[in-house]
């Protein structure tokens, strides 16, 4: 594939102009053709030899900000009359993300050569989700695709929301937890030693858990490469197993269904999460099946996946999906499943499943205000719990001491 830059004309004198990828200048000519143009003028353009090994453009993906204006943005265009190859450049042209530039071209030239947008985008699965594909592709048989691309976004945006909301109320924990565990590098390197000196000159018998610190600090100062690495080992695996393995992820999701506090919270996310995509999904002319199909992609949560899946099951035979949802009322809140049943008998389940997400995202968003005044005190209790076992520790064999003079 060579880019080709070319001039054609059509018979009516209109003109265009422009650069393109094609195998040869035959194929330039024929698609050209297609489009009612006569080639004129071209020329094969030398590729730029760029090789960029710079750490941050390595890892640079596209955000969900990106795709989110993305949809917006081309949903407006498209409301407006612009033809999708004209928005996509007109994007390209705006976009900063190098990445995502490549990938409007790629659309655009896929588009060029007469297939859809959802099929281009099926060229990208890493950037554009099932879920944003199979609206695309709704919205071009059903001929509203300006709709399809404007429900996209704004159930990016929700999403979007969610997680940066989630995230901001982990922040406060995170530092603390940090600066705590700076602290006790700290106390074993420097602190633990001067102690340890004091007692080997004043040779008294020392209870298990100062031994067990004493011995940390030597690990520590005499094998610091060992120590370290082992430490980032055991983070590394802990977050493989519990966030990569299908054990270690059906692991983590049982334990935030059960712990206080965070369990509420979990099956809000998750109620919000699958009325909304669901709403999306069925409002934009996606089969029931599919939709369920679909949202089992995007949710996370092992067992909720699982009621997606039996719900599909339970469509299959002719049953109605909200009695799944009734029945797995210790996952899902209740109320869902009656909303769901009520919108079944009346035809209205997009409505009902979109009235659900409102009103779980606003539980969310209220509760994660809230997130860190809940988790202030016990992140006290630990500190306490770790000051004290230090101090326990360090401390009592010098009672021990004053007691037996």
């Amino acid at each position: 594939m060579a880019v080709f830059k070319y001039k054609a004309k059509k018979l009516n004198g209109e003109e265009t102009e422009g650069e393109e990828e094609f195998s040869s200048p035959e194929e330039l000519a024929k698609v050209l053709g297609e489009r009612g143009y006569i080639l004129t003028f071209f020329k094969k353009k030398e590729r730029e030899q760029k090789t960029d090994f710079s750490i941050f453009s390595f890892f640079q993906g596209v955000s969900a900000k990106d795709k989110m204006n993305f949809a917006k943005n081309l949903g407006a265009m498209v409301g407006s009359g612009i033809s999708l190859v004209k928005g996509l450049e007109i994007l390209d042209n705006q976009t900063a993300s190098k990445k995502f530039k490549k990938i409007l071209q790629g659309l655009k030239e896929t588009i060029l050569r007469g297939k859809s947008l959802s099929e281009a985008m099926e060229e990208h699965p890493n950037v554009f989700s099932s879920l944003f594909r199979a609206m695309v592709k709704a919205g071009e048989a059903s001929g509203k695709l300006e709709e399809s691309l404007k429900l996209v976004a704004l159930q990016l945006e929700q999403d979007y929301e969610l997680k940066r909301k989630i995230k901001g109320a982990m922040i406060y924990p995170a530092v603390i937890l940090l600066a705590m565990l700076g602290v006790a590098i700290f106390m074993l390197i420097y602190v633990v030693p001067t102690l340890t000196s004091t007692f080997g000159e004043l040779s008294i018998a020392l209870p298990p858990t100062t031994l067990f610190i004493i011995n940390l600090s030597n690990f520590i100062l005499h094998q610091t490469v060992v120590a370290f690495l082992g430490a980032f080992v055991s983070v590394f695996l802990i977050w493989f197993y519990f966030f990569k393995s299908g054990a270690g992820q059906r692991t983590m999701a049982r334990i935030f269904l059960k712990f206080p506090v965070i369990s509420t919270i979990v099956k809000e996310i998750n109620a919000a999460r699958t009325s909304r995509t669901l709403s999306s999904l069925i409002s934009s002319g996606v089969n029931t099946l599919d939709a369920l199909k679909i949202t089992e992609d995007v949710l996370q949560n092992h067992f909720y996946k699982n009621v997606l899946r039996e719900a599909g099951e339970e469509i299959q035979k002719g049953k109605p999906i909200s009695s799944v949802f009734i029945r797995h009322d210790d996952i899902y809140p209740r109320i869902m499943g009656e909303m769901m049943a009520v919108g079944e008998e009346t035809g209205k389940v997009s409505e009902m499943l979109l009235n659900v997400a409102v009103f779980y995202e606003g539980e969310v968003s209220e509760k994660t205000k809230n997130l860190s005044s809940i988790i202030e005190p016990v992140l006290m209790i630990v500190i306490g719990v770790a000051v004290g076992f230090f101090a326990v520790s360090m401390i009592q064999p010098m009672y021990s001491m004053v007691g037996a003079l």
